[in-house]
């Protein structure tokens, strides 16, 4: 049992949400889709509930062309970032309202939702309308409300943005846990990648409308196929650096040369771009062999266990996140190191040539 997208399009007005996509999700998977805002996430939802008709392609729900099916005709459960719930109703008439409409009996509506209650903490405030509710509880109305519809497949819109960082990160935990058992196909959007690896399951990632890359998260994490791919994957996102191979040697941006990596030696000369995570960059060689630059520090972020670094190096602003907390002098320039193990290389048109040692190896 599947949905599948075959050739999925939607377009408004002059302007293309979703570029032509191929995409086959799999019954009891967690699909998440990652990207920036505006990326095309939440369009690519609402085509796959019916909400949206696409202009080109076909959509299938186990075999079946529901392209032209109404949303109310579909096992479809969807929550979104801003919650919805039904403020005349108590909470416990709002999680069971999906179930009425499917006519189930009092004591499946009683035992489902106190069930799913208890699940997402709900219990002592059945009796509460949503407006006396913090906004975490209303969301967690909200999700329960999606846990108790049995619907085969289940939307889930940014659902943990507007929550405070303990509670996002419980349910981070719980809800893959939580829907397992339905063995629905689940789709949760996301702008965070560590929220995407927190959830694991698959990952397709996202760019101005288009899928860039689909498979098991820690796979496109490790593997990306582009610069954009490993660009969306990555926060703070992936530093670049210009290169140009001539023989066995590597020219860094302006005439710094290093010897090229065995790993690379077989490449075509000619430019490459280099890309590296922020976490990978150093204060001081963590191995022999790894390259130093000289970059003038612009801005310091010390955050408690670690400290963000953004640096200027040669007008390509790169961003280092090393542990500890460090104060040093803004403004002056001062060395890094990088592991060559760490880069990524990309063609000039940004697909992946050679993915970083440390990757091939995970």
């Amino acid at each position: 049992m599947s949905l599948t997208l075959q050739g999925v399009s939607k377009t408004v007005g002059a302007n293309t949400h979703i570029y032509e996509t191929d995409l086959e999700l799999q019954n009891g998977t967690m699909n998440v889709l990652l990207g920036p805002t505006s990326s095309g996430k939440t369009s690519l939802m609402r085509l796959m509930a019916g909400l949206d008709v696409p202009d080109t392609g076909k959509i299938f729900w186990k075999g079946q062309d529901v392209t032209g099916m109404r949303v109310q005709d579909r096992r479809v459960a969807m929550v979104y970032q801003q919650f919805i719930n039904y403020p005349s109703m108590t909470v416990y008439d709002n999680i069971a309202s999906p179930m009425r409409l499917l006519g189930k009996s009092a004591a499946e509506i009683d035992a489902s939702v106190k069930k799913a209650a208890e699940l997402m903490k709900l219990g002592p405030f059945l009796d509460r309308k949503p407006l006396q509710l913090s906004g975490g509880q209303q969301q967690r109305c909200a999700l329960a409300r999606a846990l108790v519809k049995d619907a085969g497949l289940v939307l889930l819109d940014e659902p943990l943005a507007n929550l405070d960082y303990k509670l996002r990160e419980e349910l981070r935990a719980e809800i893959p846990r939580i829907f397992e058992e339905a063995g629905s196909i689940f789709v949760y959007a996301t702008t965070e990648p560590e929220e995407a690896l927190l959830l694991g399951g698959n990952t397709a990632t996202l760019w101005q409308g288009r899928v860039t890359q689909f498979g098991p998260t820690p796979d496109v994490y490790r593997n990306p196929v582009d610069a954009t791919t490993a660009r969306v994957f990555s926060d703070p996102p992936m530093n670049f650096l210009q290169l140009v191979k001539s023989g066995g040697e590597l020219t860094f941006g302006k005439g710094q040369m290093i010897a090229a990596p065995k790993a690379w030696a077989d490449l075509p000369d000619g430019p490459y771009q280099a890309g590296f995570r922020p976490n990978h960059l150093e204060l001081s060689p963590a191995v022999t062999g790894a390259i130093a630059f000289q970059a003038k520090l612009m801005v310091t972020e010390i955050t408690g266990s670690e400290t963000f670094i953004h640096l200027d190096h040669h007008s390509e602003r790169w961003v280092g996140l090393v542990h500890g907390v460090q104060e040093l002098p803004l403004g002056k320039t001062l060395p890094v190191y990088l592991d060559p193990a760490h880069i990524y290389l990309f063609e000039k048109g940004g697909a992946l040539v050679s993915a970083a040692s440390y990757a091939k190896a995970a």
